[in-house]
């Protein structure tokens, strides 16, 4: 659940009513920016936590506007166990932390007094800021899309590395605490408090307070000889309660703004901090009435089953491995916690059972901040279940490091939401042959062997029907069998896979709520995952739309998605997220080289509340399919383009000049002339048509993103559908590697079969070799554009855009040559496969243009590095 702080205040408790007057006096004596003609305040109460009560101050602004905000942070009223709810070292730390001697970029609200009177308002207290932005209490996330999810909880490593390295040596001094045997501190402390909150409840806790003194035992017999030492790696200011939910994050970026809650921090073994923030990765999947959140992925014996990480959530090992990068980044420490993270899970648990006993006791008592303090007995239970398991359990990180790469930073949501590691000894081209970081999600491996066993048992059977259906008189209908198995794909849960986990920069919309809870939106896999499951489409040129995969509707509905509104969406995106219509994309034109999209000859004309358009395209996929019911057009405002070798004070720059729009296939003056013909196949009953738009009308609603945004939206469309294209060319490539080595065993020539033939082992070991570097530069590709976003992946899409199809064609045309006669026949996929690759090296922009785009690149780099210490640089 997400709330924005201010949804998080409440009236205040009657136990933990506050003195107005006397706040208000102490503002104006101790706070800067507090007029001393303040003369009302209003108190509210955060209900957020269990610890010291926490009050929003409000004064009202001098200028009528929002009103000035501060927070009031005290120890709670009554008995209260030796050195708890020490606000002074809040205070102290979060001042330390704010000052530039820190050293360290570390998030925290600005401190302006600390007050140790109790006669002000009963107990000592502190004042801070106010942060606006959000609080997150569910670690699912699941009110944000995939990607927004990895972004979350790579900050939150990326914040608690930045804090681990701040260096406050004048916190030593002051004798904040000790660095050294902190774990062994810490057990002994939590001990003595248990077992002095234990007294105070009764017998009811006899069973759990057996465990939990077997707890301890095991805890001080295994605390890791490196927390001994007082100096070195890991060893400073420990947060002790550094979680999700005590993290503010900006009110629309993915970023901590504020930490909070700094109660329990100290000096010490910085590597507590990290494995108590992963507490929601052990905790049982959360029941009513829970305290802790879970992410749902650990069964205790006897609980309820686990579930699978939410798309976008890193594993364990991934979010440690984030956090340690940040280390090594910051500190220059390399460092892996390794067999000791058993430990340091353990004590977490261990502390978190102990606090909630406290919690519990305080209840009973009265003195507890949180209005849900009284179910806190219920946790401790099922706090020391969950350390005892993970003592007995498989340790839930890998021993030894795993490579940087399977990070969260390196692959982005590619790797979130499972392990990328794979089986030894796998075959070439299986995903357990890649390296680490570009195998498979355990999801996307799932639904990859679900698609591939769909596409052998239900469409390669069929591929012979399909090809005679689209050469015969009704070919420009659709075969009944193509909506049935649709309708299979879609109750088996394979539907839109093509759709990206959704990221920050896609508002979920009434209408995307909608179809997100109708199943629409796909699986949230990454680009990465998708490109392995993509590939198994790839092996029949008929499957992609069986699965609502296929171009060009899976780019416009992206662009829909990205760009459209909420008009648009439901009028046209819907209908293509349910596979009930089709669409093309008409941007190519027969007059010019329409590569360079500011070549545009297609006019836009204004028309009062509509525009007028004219335009003759070709090669608009799709047109000629009598599902087809909107074209995206685009075309260029002649309003915006200055007549050559003229000043026109209204002109754009050439790439501001062009829009695109939604035009509905029926419209007047929208004519399909003819299905044009590729190498001899006319594709029906899809086909690539040329199309006239004559005085074509359409309201100015039906413009996407804005006017003079077309080249902007061709840019973010085009990288992610070149991709597809490639992905599925691999999946081609592999189809023809497998016809070929079953031809050449089966084939006999000449007394022998081709199979045996040198020649014919030779090529299929360059066609092996062929395929595997275009699907790794596919897949690093796809990694890219997960991490690094469109802009910065478009180098590497456009290795892969090149690399692929020559990698298919190449094979394409050996496997060909193996089959002899029947290779260029319909009787087997190859030449239909072979068109589709020499077409992709035009189609999406042809070789040449992305060659100058990697050359040019190359050349930028170069001239960069000679620029920075000359030939030595490059070393």
């Amino acid at each position: 659940m997400t709330n924005r702080t201010l949804e998080l205040v409440g009236p205040v408790a009657p136990q933990h009513r506050l003195d107005e007057a006397a706040v208000l006096s102490y503002l104006k004596r101790s706070v800067r920016n507090v007029p001393a003609s303040a003369d009302t305040l209003k108190i509210s109460q955060f209900g957020h936590g269990q610890s010291n009560p926490t009050y929003l101050l409000e004064l009202p602004s001098a200028h009528g506007s929002d009103p000035v905000r501060f927070v009031l942070r005290k120890k709670p009223p009554g008995q209260l166990l030796k050195s708890a709810h020490a606000v002074e070292r809040e205070f102290q730390v979060l001042a330390a932390l704010g000052s530039p001697a820190a050293g360290a970029s570390v998030p925290v609200p600005a401190v302006h007094a600390l007050c140790m009177d109790p006669s002000v308002i009963g107990t000592p207290f502190y004042i801070m800021d106010f942060v606006p932005g959000r609080i997150f209490t569910d670690p699912c996330l699941p009110d944000l899309p995939p990607a927004a999810r990895t972004q979350i909880y790579s900050s939150m490593a990326g914040t608690l590395a930045a804090l681990h390295s701040a260096r406050l040596p004048q916190l030593q001094k002051d004798g904040f605490g000790r660095p050294d045997s902190y774990c062994r501190r810490q057990v002994e402390r939590w001990a003595k408090q248990y077992e002095a909150s234990v007294k105070c409840i009764g017998a009811e806790f006899r069973e759990e307070d057996a465990r939990m003194r077997g707890l301890i035992a095991w805890l001080r017999g295994n605390v890791p000889g490196e927390d001994a030492a007082a100096e070195g790696a890991m060893r400073g200011v420990v947060h002790g309660d550094f979680r999700l939910d005590n993290l503010v994050f900006h009110p629309t970026e993915p970023r901590v703004v504020a930490v909070l809650d700094w109660e329990l921090s100290t000096l010490g073994n910085q590597m507590s901090d990290v494995a108590y923030c992963c507490l929601p990765y052990h905790l049982p999947p959360s029941q009513p009435g829970a305290m802790l959140p879970s992410l749902g992925v650990t069964q205790l014996p006897g609980g309820p089953p686990a579930g699978a990480l939410p798309a976008g959530i890193p594993s364990e090992a991934q979010f440690v491995r984030t956090y340690c990068d940040e280390i090594q980044r910051l500190q220059g420490a390399s460092l892996w916690p390794g067999d000791t993270w058993r430990f340091y899970v353990a004590l977490s648990l261990f502390r978190g059972a102990a606090i909630f006993t406290g919690i519990y006791q305080r209840a009973l008592q009265g003195n507890a901040s949180s209005r849900r303090a009284g179910q806190a007995g219920r946790q401790v239970s099922g706090l020391i279940a969950c350390a005892l398991h993970v003592l007995h359990s498989p340790l839930s990180i890998p021993a030894l490091p795993p490579p940087p790469v399977t990070s969260i930073r390196a692959l982005g949501s590619g790797i979130a939401g499972g392990s990328a590691g794979g089986s030894a000894g796998g075959s070439a081209g299986s995903s357990s042959s890649l390296p680490v970081g570009l195998a498979p999600s355990p999801r996307a491996e799932a639904l990859r062997r679900q698609v591939a066993e769909f596409i052998v048992q239900e469409v390669l059977p069929i591929e012979g029907i399909l090809e005679a259906h689209v050469v015969g008189e009704a070919r420009w209908s659709i075969h009944p069998v193509v909506e049935e198995l649709k309708g299979k794909a879609q109750q088996a849960g394979l539907w839109n896979l093509w759709l990206p986990a959704l990221d920050a920069g896609v508002p979920l919309t009434p209408v995307l709520r909608e179809c997100q809870s109708r199943g629409l939106l796909g699986a949230g896999l990454s680009n990465l995952d998708y490109a392995h499951v993509c590939k198994e489409m790839g092996k029949s040129v008929w499957a992609p739309e069986l699965f609502n995969c296929s171009a060009p509707d899976t780019g416009n509905m992206e662009v829909l998605l990205r760009y459209g509104n909420e008009q648009q969406q439901r009028e046209w995106l819907v209908p293509l997220l349910e596979g009930k219509v089709r669409s093309c994309f008409a941007m190519t034109e027969p007059r010019v080289a329409s590569s360079d999209a500011t070549n545009i000859e297609a006019r836009i004309e204004r028309d009062g509340d509509h525009y007028i358009l004219n335009g003759h395209k070709w090669w608009a996929s799709g047109a000629s399919d009598p599902r087809c019911k909107v074209a995206i057009f685009m075309g260029k405002h002649p309003e915006r383009a200055a007549p050559s070798g003229k000043h026109n004070p209204h002109s754009a720059p050439a790439h501001r000049q062009q829009s695109m729009l939604l035009v509905p296939m029926d419209a007047p003056g929208v004519t399909v002339v003819r299905p044009l013909l590729v190498f001899g196949y006319d594709d029906a009953p899809h086909g690539h048509s040329e199309v006239l738009f004559e005085g074509v009308r359409v309201p100015k609603t039906s413009v996407l993103l804005g006017e003079g945004r077309g080249f902007e939206i061709a840019q973010g469309r085009l990288g992610p559908g070149r991709l597809h294209h490639c992905m599925r060319l691999v999946g081609a490539t592999e189809r023809a590697i497998e016809c070929m080595l079953d031809r050449a065993l089966s084939r006999v020539a000449f007394g022998r079969p081709l199979g045996g033939n040198e020649s014919v082992v030779r090529d299929t070991a360059e066609c092996r070799i062929t395929l595997e570097a275009a699907r790794l530069l596919v897949l690093q590709a796809a990694a890219e554009l997960d991490a690094r976003g469109n802009k910065e992946a478009r180098i590497a899409i456009a290795m892969a855009k090149v690399a692929a199809p020559r990698a298919a064609q190449k094979v394409l045309d050996r496997a060909i040559q193996v089959h002899g006669g029947g290779g260029v026949s319909s009787d087997f996929p190859l030449a239909r496969l072979w068109v589709a690759a020499r077409t992709l090296r035009i189609a999406d922009g042809p070789d040449e243009v992305h060659l100058a785009s990697i050359g040019k690149k190359e050349f930028k780099d170069w001239k960069r590095r000679m620029g920075k210490g000359g030939v030595m640089a490059r070393l």
